[in-house]
C-alpha cells in the first residue's frame, strides 16, 4: 500500500515521451560541463547527511582508452546531492529493513548504498568489473563502524547491461524493492541495455507476487536527444512519473539541471 500512497500522491503519468522532453529542454538549462566534481583529483571529501565521507577516484582510468567506457572512474555532481536527499525522502517511507535495493551503473562511488543503509536489509552496488577494486575500497574505508544501529548488507556485484543478466542470485533475497539509476544515461547505444536490464531486475519481484519494484532513474540534463531515447524506450516497458518540483528537493529540479522519474514496470 505505501507504494500507491507514494504513486498517488505523484502528479499524472507520463504519456507521450516527446512532449515530456520538449516542455524539459525549452527552459533554459544549466551547465555543469559534463558533470564531474573533479576529474582530476586522486580523492574528493564529501558530505551526506552530516557525515564526512572520503571517495577515491581514478582520473588516470577516465583518461585512459579502455574499451566499454571510463565514466564511472570518477564522482559526478548528481550523486552527493541524491545520496544527501534519499534518506529523508519520499522514497526512504517505502524501504524498511528486509527491503532489497539494486543499483545499477554505481561507479566507484558507494554513497548511495552509505545513506540508505540504515534503512534497507541489502544493498547491491552493480557495474563493470573495472570499478570494483576502487568501489569497494571505497566501502569498507567508508563503512560506519559496526554498533547497535542497523546497516544493511551492502555488496558490490559486477553487471554488464550488455552482456549480463539479472538473476535471483544477484539479490540476498531472490528479488529487488527497488532499483536505482544514478546519471546512467548518456549514451544513445546504451539505452535499450540499461532499461533491459532495469526491466528484468524489477520483474524479480513480480514473480513473488508482492507490491511491484519501483525503479527511480536520476540524470543530469544534457541532450534532449539521448534523454527522448531513453524515455521512449523505459516508457515502453515501464510506467512514469516524474518527480515534481514539491516533492524533489533544492538542487536536484530541472531548472537546476537534474531531473528524477520513477517507474513501475508494466504488466
Amino acid at each position: 500500500m505505501a507504494l500507491q500512497t507514494f504513486i498517488s500522491s505523484l502528479k499524472d503519468e507520463i504519456e507521450d515521451s516527446e512532449e515530456e522532453t520538449f516542455l524539459l529542454f525549452s527552459r533554459p538549462i544549466p551547465s555543469h560541463n559534463l558533470g564531474f566534481i573533479d576529474p582530476k583529483a586522486s580523492s574528493i571529501d564529501v558530505t551526506i547527511s552530516k557525515r564526512d565521507y572520503t571517495i577515491h577516484q581514478s582520473p588516470g582510468l577516465l583518461s585512459s582508452s579502455r574499451a566499454g567506457g571510463t565514466t564511472g572512474a570518477v564522482l559526478w555532481k548528481i550523486t552527493p546531492l541524491l545520496a544527501d536527499w534519499l534518506p529523508k525522502s519520499p522514497l526512504a517511507s517505502l524501504l524498511t529493513t528486509s527491503s532489497s535495493v539494486l543499483e545499477l551503473g554505481c561507479g566507484i562511488t558507494p554513497l548511495n548504498a552509505l545513506a540508505l543503509s540504515p534503512l534497507v536489509g541489502s544493498y547491491v552496488l552493480s557495474d563493470q568489473a573495472y570499478v570494483q577494486k576502487i568501489v569497494v575500497k571505497n566501502l569498507a574505508e567508508n563503512l560506519p563502524r559496526k554498533g547497535k544501529a542497523h546497516q544493511a548488507h551492502v555488496a558490490f556485484r559486477e553487471l554488464d547491461w550488455e552482456t549480463d543478466q539479472v538473476v535471483k542470485a544477484t539479490s540476498p533475497t531472490g528479488t529487488f524493492d527497488m532499483v536505482l539509476a544514478c546519471d546512467c544515461i548518456y549514451n544513445e547505444s546504451l539505452v535499450a541495455p540499461l532499461v533491459q536490464t532495469s526491466a528484468d531486475a524489477c520483474a524479480l519481484k513480480r514473480e513473488d507476487g508482492d507490491e511491484p519494484c519501483l525503479c527511480v532513474v536520476a540524470q543530469q540534463m544534457r541532450s534532449d536527444d539521448v534523454f527522448q531515447a531513453w524515455l521512449t524506450e523505459f516508457h515502453r516497458r515501464f510506467r512514469v512519473w516524474r518527480l515534481p518540483d514539491d516533492m524533489a528537493p533544492e538542487g536536484l529540479r530541472p531548472d537546476d539541471g537534474f531531473l528524477i522519474h520513477v517507474g513501475i514496470l508494466r504488466s
